[in-house]
């Protein structure tokens, strides 16, 4: 047989099974969505939109939320009330998420968090927590199927373009002007993903920052090794997340555009479900294992 067809057979083989897998863990993600575990006693942290939310849907598969703590009731970490969740969940913001994994640690409640912009101080710390002391947190930067999706295509596209050095990376990300960091938690992780995949970058960095009132700072010019992410703050964008791979003769764009908080809520009680029965530092590939290919 001609070397050439051989090549062509192994490609075709090759393909068939990477689709057989897709096949397969979509069919897995949607068992997720659509079967509800056994009834649990849900806490939640954190009573805005998405708090609001979360409570809608986790009532709507059959849990029952049993404590809510807000701004107003800190005092409620040491209740009864709280310390009989099977599983908390956090929404809030960079100033607070930290102090509330502590309070729930303590509670000896495990928490699923959508919370970001504490990572860089806290991280290690909290990834010890959980796996050397007993404790449990699953955090994500986003918790909808969506962008887990996406993310995946990201990584299996830098794959790609590791091949292409004439196309260098960009990224931007879109958000409510009510957002206080930026880069936001989800475009970080992406760009993590890129690092993970792209030999020819080691780094991300903030590029230029639009704020709400329309004011202009920072800069997307970098180093060759750096991945420039870009943050615009305007109106009520729930995320926009763009990446963009430009050469002298063409570009190649994906982009996540989220259209509602509807995936996030969903995500985040499908993550509860999961953390009820799981333990340690956990996160969207351990709930969806396609983002493992």
């Amino acid at each position: 047989m001609f070397p050439h067809v051989v090549e062509k057979m192994f490609h075709v083989n090759k393909t068939l099974m990477c689709a057989a897998n897709v096949i397969k863990n979509l069919i897995f993600a949607t068992i997720i969505l659509n079967i509800s575990q056994k009834t649990m006693k849900i806490a939640l942290i954190g009573y805005g939109k998405m708090g609001k939310e979360i409570e809608k849907v986790a009532r709507s598969r059959g849990h029952e939320i049993v404590c809510i703590i807000d701004i107003n009731n800190q005092d409620d970490f040491e209740s009864e009330a709280f310390k009989s969740a099977d599983v908390a969940i956090e929404f809030t913001n960079p100033m607070v998420a930290y102090s509330n994994y502590m309070k729930a640690f303590k509670a000896g409640v495990k928490l699923v968090s959508g919370s970001t912009g504490w990572m860089a101080e806290h991280g290690e710390e909290i990834k010890k927590l959980c796996t050397e002391e007993g404790k449990t947190l699953f955090w994500s930067s986003n918790f909808s199927l969506g962008v887990s999706i996406f993310s995946a295509l990201n990584k299996y596209l830098a794959k790609i373009m590791n091949q292409f050095p004439a196309y260098d990376v960009t990224m931007s990300e879109t958000h409510h002007i009510h957002k206080l960091d930026a880069p936001s938690g989800t475009a970080i992780t992406l760009a993590e993903g890129i690092l993970e995949k792209l030999d020819r970058k080691d780094k991300w960095v903030k590029g230029t920052f639009l704020a709400p009132d329309g004011t202009i700072s920072g800069t997307n010019d970098c180093a060759p090794n750096e991945l420039p992410i870009a943050s615009i703050r305007e109106g009520e964008v729930f995320g926009l997340h763009t990446i963009r791979y430009e050469s002298d003769v063409d570009s190649i764009t994906i982009t996540h555009d989220a259209k509602s908080r509807g995936g996030f809520v969903l995500g985040a009680v499908l993550a509860a479900e999961y953390t009820a029965t799981h333990e340690g530092f956990l996160g969207m590939s351990d709930l969806f294992p396609f983002l493992n290919d």
